[in-house]
């Protein structure tokens, strides 16, 4: 992409009510704008970043065995009626009537609308175990939204469901999960922990927060030391031995780990005072187990080999894409601005021309261009007429990983310079040297 015919509008100040780094950065970095309290578009540069998420997200789920569904943002009230919960949600819910006066909501989550998907196609054990997700906009009205998306109003989630005939085949799905969020995290450059946590107000009995550490969080969160060196789950791990997954699960488990909600000082307290991490969390992901909480009400029941018809077993497994991108940045950000992971950044190398108009360094830009874009690496090229300090900052702020540098000092010895935005490293190389370099950069 040439940053002429792109749409990138960079604010040289953060508007006055954005108070952490995240949200700071994202709208000086052109990535979102604010159109209502806790509402926001998404601009060019900020849906790349969030289109690289769901493809991470995606690949994981199915990788586990979720299937892809997409299911609406409007539900009808009777449904949240059947389990009981439409009275007892609270104003997060935004609730609405359409021109028949047939009460409404925006979904603000998918438990009741995918059960009474599942209810109408699924009447045996045989059909199971089956987990169904999809990626949808989802909407809660909060009292306070701040911190951008961190705590808007409508954000982006990724819902996966579990249907299973029993408690021992509900928890195999649900480490099956577990295991897959351990993976999508990592992926991102992110090292989640997953701490023993409140299920909130839709319910259950057995669940999870994927913690990441940062100073911006909303809670606090207390863990062993020691998770911070586990080695994530391989690329080939099997969702069908139940073994090796309870294996995944018992170690990752195996330490402390809680939110404030679910703290025990006096457990904590017996963790070696060195190994003890008490630090600001921001939650990414969530998965809970909670049985018959809706399948009961709902009457989505299954047979049973013995013919006898029962509530099937259910788990709901949650990650915010949109949420994701900002806690990324709260992650991974210095002074100058943004310091995306390879995984999930809108670039992965910028070509910055110092000297516009120059035959030379055009020419050798060009050739950059075109050879990166051939190999598949998403690049973008500083074609504007600007000084070289503009340029720097303006790379700086949107993070992207890897800068070619092309002056005409550089090219009289034959050589163009590349800066690695994560360390703020630099080597100069040829040009095809650079070439060869760059195209070992894993693009989307």
């Amino acid at each position: 992409m040439r940053l002429s015919k792109y749409f990138l509008p960079i604010l040289r100040e953060a508007p006055r009510e954005a108070e952490i780094a995240s949200h700071k950065l994202m709208l000086r970095a052109g990535m979102i704008r604010q159109e209502s309290a806790g509402i926001y578009a998404f601009l060019p540069l900020g849906l790349r970043v969030l289109n690289k998420v769901n493809a991470i997200v995606r690949e994981e789920q199915n990788r586990a065995g979720a299937i892809e569904v997409l299911m609406p943002t409007i539900q009808s009230a009777d449904l949240w009626r059947e389990s009981g919960r439409y009275d007892a949600y609270g104003k997060e819910m935004l609730r609405i009537k359409d021109r028949h006066e047939r009460e409404m909501l925006y979904g603000p989550t998918n438990e009741e609308m995918i059960t009474e998907i599942f209810r109408a196609y699924v009447k045996s054990y045989k059909d199971l175990p089956l987990n169904l997700y999809h990626i949808q906009w989802k909407f809660r009205d909060e009292v306070r939204p701040r911190f951008g998306l961190m705590r808007g109003r409508e954000f982006l989630m990724k819902d996966a469901y579990s249907f299973d005939v029993d408690y021992e085949s509900a928890v195999h799905s649900y480490n099956r999960m577990f295991v897959a969020y351990l993976r999508t995290f990592a992926r991102m450059g992110l090292k989640a922990i997953p701490m023993v946590a409140d299920t909130g107000p839709i319910g259950g009995n057995l669940s999870h927060e994927f913690i990441i550490l940062a100073s911006t969080g909303e809670s606090e969160v207390f863990c062993h030391k020691d998770y911070l060196d586990f080695e994530m789950p391989e690329e080939g791990i099997d969702f069908d031995d139940r073994a090796k997954l309870q294996g995944v699960v018992d170690r990752w488990t195996s330490l402390y780990a809680a939110t404030s909600e679910k703290h025990d000082a006096d457990a904590f307290g017996k963790v070696a005072g060195d190994r003890q991490v008490s630090a600001r969390g921001i939650e990414v992901g969530h998965i809970f187990y909670f049985g018959t909480k809706y399948s009961e009400p709902m009457k989505a029941d299954v047979t049973h080999p013995d013919g006898s018809v029962k509530p099937v077993h259910m788990g709901s497994y949650g990650i915010g894409p949109s949420r994701l991108v900002a806690a990324s940045i709260e992650a991974f950000h210095d002074d100058a601005g943004i310091k995306w992971p390879e995984e999930i950044a809108p670039f992965n190398t910028a070509i910055l021309n110092l000297k516009q108009g120059d035959g030379m360094t055009g020419e050798v830009c060009e050739q950059i261009y075109r050879a990166l874009n051939a190999k598949g690496v998403d690049t973008l090229y500083h074609d504007l007429d600007e000084r070289p300090g503009a340029k720097f900052a303006t790379t700086d702020l949107i993070g992207i990983p890897h800068q070619v540098i092309v002056g005409p000092k550089g090219l009289a010895n034959g050589k163009v310079e590349i800066k690695h935005r994560a360390d703020g490293s630099r080597e100069e190389l040829g040009v095809d040297q650079a070439i060869a370099k760059l195209s070992g950069v894993k693009s989307s």
